[in-house]
């Protein structure tokens, strides 16, 4: 009787080590391969970029930084309500953290430095999507196909990364679909672009004010001019790569934009009503042309769904720009 007890508790524990073994599963990060050893559903998100990330895939995390300054400045996806806010994105409250017992940290690796505290809280995975060290030059004819464009290294890793927390989250399937509906919208926004303009898009300069007289100007790998080259559209002042994709300049740079060209601004930007006042604005031949227009609150540094959004926002302004100024068409 003994015997059979005692076989019958082998059986048992061995079958409830199988089962626990088949719920652990791998997942990758930017440091390399990980266990889990169940999907989770309390997930924190540690930046903007990983909030919207997550929050694509129909997750809402229990935990990320300065909501309000997502909601002014991010805007896509909305945060739900009850979400906590957990204080800045450089220094996260880690004990506020701690208490909110999450199953697993999601972080860009702005924040690797944090890994051996965060992984006493949950396990912690890494996203780098924008990297200084991502080959931003153009490749050659004959080297490896790469997703969507030869040229924008920070928006491949963006859609990889996605691809990869999705597999964390249980939503590849979700994941695929997104990715999918993201190229076909594009391709129906550059579809309006050309009813407005014509077959011969305008060049394009996006920036962001820094102050009246500064701005922040995106160029290669940046993901606003990522979104313009899905839409057809070149830049009309070309910048370097670089980590963000931004380049700082004097807002004198613009008068080197022609009057049959387009500039566009991303809002926020609080002293807009002066800007308009200032004689060095008024006197700059795409504005003279009635060719600048605003576009409504978008994240240039945030994830896959970032490029649909961009998209979208471009596309907007652009057209506001066709219908008001008819000498921007073709």
């Amino acid at each position: 009787m003994r015997t059979y007890i005692v076989l019958i508790a082998v059986i048992w524990l061995g079958s409830f080590s199988h089962s626990v073994a088949a719920a652990a599963y791998q997942v990758t990060d930017s440091r390399g391969q990980h266990t889990l050893t169940h999907i989770p559903k309390r997930v924190a998100a540690m930046n903007w970029d990983i909030a919207e990330q997550v929050l694509s895939l129909g997750v809402t995390p229990v935990a990320m930084p300065n909501i309000a300054g997502y909601r002014a400045w991010v805007k896509q996806p909305d945060v739900p309500q009850g979400v906590e806010d957990i204080g800045r994105r450089a220094e996260p409250n880690l004990e506020k953290l701690a208490r909110l017992k999450p199953d697993v940290i999601i972080a860009d690796s702005t924040l690797l430095e944090l890994a051996p505290t965060l992984s006493k809280i949950a396990p912690v995975l890494f996203y780098t999507t924008y990297s200084v060290k991502h080959e931003n030059s153009p490749k050659r004819e004959d080297s490896p196909k790469r997703e969507n464009s030869p040229k924008h290294e920070n928006a491949k890793a963006a859609i990889e990364n996605f691809r990869l927390i999705a597999q964390v989250l249980g939503r590849e399937t979700l994941a695929e679909q997104r990715l999918t509906q993201m190229n076909q919208e594009i391709a129906s926004l550059k579809q309006q672009l050309h009813q407005a303009y014509g077959h011969s898009l305008p060049k394009v300069a996006v920036f962001r004010f820094a102050s009246p007289t500064a701005i922040y100007l995106y160029g290669d790998n940046a993901m606003p001019q990522y979104a313009l080259s899905l839409l057809g559209i070149a830049p009309v002042l070309p910048m370097p790569s670089s980590q963000w994709g931004v380049t700082q300049k004097r807002l004198r740079i613009l008068s080197q934009i022609p009057a049959t060209d387009v500039a566009l601004y991303i809002r926020p930007f609080e002293q807009e009503a002066r800007l308009r006042k200032s004689v060095m604005w008024q006197a700059l031949p795409v504005v003279k042309a009635g060719h600048v227009h605003a576009v409504e609150p978008v994240w240039s540094y945030g994830g896959a769904m970032s490029i649909l959004y961009n998209a979208r926002a471009l596309t907007q302004a652009l057209i506001a720009v066709a219908k008001a100024a008819p000498t921007a068409r073709d």
